[in-house]
């Protein structure tokens, strides 16, 4: 029985298929569950502090005291979050991941001053048809420069790349930027990745030539992702990450079985039948 093909394409999940097709069969095909990790949901608080950052003040407001409260509140609505709570931290574990929260926000000052700033999206949804794929994603700002540019800026909390591995890191900026020049019919003049840990700023200056490329290699994912789920050929890829994969008790390369994965998985769930009989 083949799989039917994901509705939509977004910059995350090209990047998953490249790296391993077969952890994208079991995400964006079989859906199936992704437990929260300490580093997602902390993600998750600095992003939405410094969304709210740009919400709720206007430019010459936006301070590190402005900052340090939206955490505040953003931390607070937390500790109800299903995510969060099946995070089962304890107290000290939950003094050092605000904690950690907290130096995150503070490094963002060291990337840039958010006064002279003109966001005019912020966690901004953009959809747009290539060929038969749509591709669709989030933007975490999108900034107007002085001279009228767009400004592609994408926060990233968990350690800059190496510099060998930079350009694949921007590829998946790229893609909003093609969004950008879809939707919008305007072309940024500047991708950014501010990462938050170090802190450092990784930045490319999307040409039209490099964006046509983006595309092409888009289009062949998609053509990549159809064959695969008609044949049922998504094929493992080996290597340093693998050790980290919560996949990999069933992959082949492994000696595991990817058919038991949608069984074995689901049935963890919360509120499975099988969790409700345990």
């Amino acid at each position: 029985m083949s799989f039917d093909p994901p509705r939509s394409l977004s910059p995350s999940k090209v990047s998953s298929f490249r790296d391993c097709a077969l952890a994208f069969r079991f995400t964006a095909i079989e859906r199936l569950p992704d437990p929260a990790t300490v580093w997602t949901v902390k993600g998750t608080l600095v992003h939405r502090a410094l969304e709210q950052l740009f919400w709720n003040h206007p430019q010459g407001a936006r301070s590190p005291a402005a900052a340090s409260a939206e955490l505040a509140a953003a931390w607070a609505s937390l500790q109800d979050d299903p995510d969060y709570l099946s995070l089962g931290l304890d107290a000290d574990q939950a003094g050092g991941f605000v904690s950690d929260a907290e130096q995150l926000v503070a490094n963002y000052f060291l990337l840039e001053d958010p006064d002279q700033i003109t966001p005019v999206g912020i966690e901004l949804t953009l959809e747009a048809r290539l060929g038969d794929v749509r591709l669709r994603g989030i933007l975490d700002r999108l900034d107007l420069t002085p001279g009228g540019d767009l400004v592609v800026v994408d926060y990233k909390t968990g350690r800059a790349p190496a510099p060998a591995y930079e350009q694949s890191k921007l590829a998946g900026v790229q893609l909003y930027a093609l969004l950008c020049q879809e939707v919008l019919g305007r072309r940024p003049v500047q991708v950014k990745l501010l990462h938050l840990k170090e802190p450092t700023v990784i930045t490319a200056e999307p040409s039209e030539q490099g964006l046509n490329g983006q595309r092409t290699k888009t289009l062949a994912v998609w053509s990549a992702i159809e064959r695969a789920c008609r044949d049922e050929d998504f094929r493992p890829k080996t290597g340093p990450l693998c050790r980290f994969c919560r996949f990999r008790d069933f992959c082949p390369a492994y000696g595991g079985d990817p058919s038991l994965a949608a069984v074995t998985l689901r049935a963890t769930e919360p509120g499975s039948a099988h969790q409700g009989a345990a």
